[in-house]
């Protein structure tokens, strides 16, 4: 069971520097402190990250739209590197966070994004050091060699949010999206009541009636474009996957639709609209 997140905002995090810095001048007294550190553990537990880029060696690498980092309170890690997902067993003393035990999932990924992800596990590993700043959260390795820069992150709400397509299920299988299709498909749950969007090629709209758990949809209506290749490959796999009653989860800023047979998707936020 999926612990329930604690946003950790901007404000927050501005506080929370404070915070460390009084602590720090004055020792460690919290549940973290011991004989190899005297500052307090750093309040991760339960918080959202946007990674916005690693180092490795002295190459810095930004982060692709989708990169995500979600410390649980169970002692485990686990995120996205704008591809695969991945996790960690973590433990954090003081100021350090120890990552080990990475899982990653096995989607194919374009030549960059696989670049990045393979920086960003070796960005990602053994002991770390944290410092929190105005705007996030910088780990680094003891000889600096090793850095992430993170940016606290909020979550996103079902409707009225833009959710771009990442990544094709079948039970418990995530498969990636047709080559080329990339960033094609994008929905909205409207404060209307309508899903609209595209499904890779022809733009779609539908009445949607959503519950805690699950959506419902009425008649489907698509624009008539003729289209080939992995755009109109990608939309006939949603179109099926549309069809029947869904039930969604909604994890921060990731969205998961199956049907009855676990066929669906996975989303990431986009936008959010006011």
């Amino acid at each position: 069971m999926l612990q329930k997140p604690r946003v950790l905002a901007a404000a927050a995090v501005t506080a929370l520097v404070a915070l460390l810095a009084a602590c720090g001048a004055e020792g460690g007294t919290g549940p973290g402190a011991g004989a190899d550190t005297d500052t307090p553990d750093l309040p991760l537990a339960g918080s959202h990250w946007t990674i916005a880029a690693v180092t490795v060696d002295g190459t810095r690498s930004v982060a692709p739209p989708g990169a995500r980092l979600e410390i649980e309170e169970n002692g485990r890690a686990r995120g996205n590197s704008g591809c695969n997902r991945f996790g960690a067993a973590v433990a954090v003393n003081g100021d350090t966070l120890t990552v080990s035990s990475h899982e990653v999932t096995m989607i194919g990924c374009p030549a960059d994004r696989d670049r990045f992800e393979r920086a960003l596990l070796k960005a990602f590993t053994g002991r770390l050091t944290g410092r929190l700043q105005e705007k996030g959260l910088t780990l680094a390795s003891s000889d600096g060699r090793r850095t992430m820069e993170l940016v606290a992150e909020s979550g996103s709400p079902l409707v009225g949010t833009t959710w771009t397509v990442d990544a094709l299920l079948s039970g418990d299988t995530a498969a990636s999206l047709p080559a080329g299709s990339e960033g094609k498909a994008k929905l909205t749950f409207g404060k209307d009541g309508r899903l609209t969007g595209r499904l890779g090629c022809n733009r779609v709209s539908a009445p949607a009636k959503i519950t805690e758990k699950t959506i419902t949809l009425g008649a489907i209506a698509t624009t008539r474009m003729i289209c080939t290749g992995p755009e109109m490959d990608l939309e006939t796999k949603l179109y099926d996957a549309l069809d029947g009653p869904l039930t969604y989860r909604l994890d921060h800023r990731t969205l998961t639709v199956t049907d009855v047979d676990g066929q669906g998707f996975t989303a990431r936020a986009e936008t959010v609209e006011g």
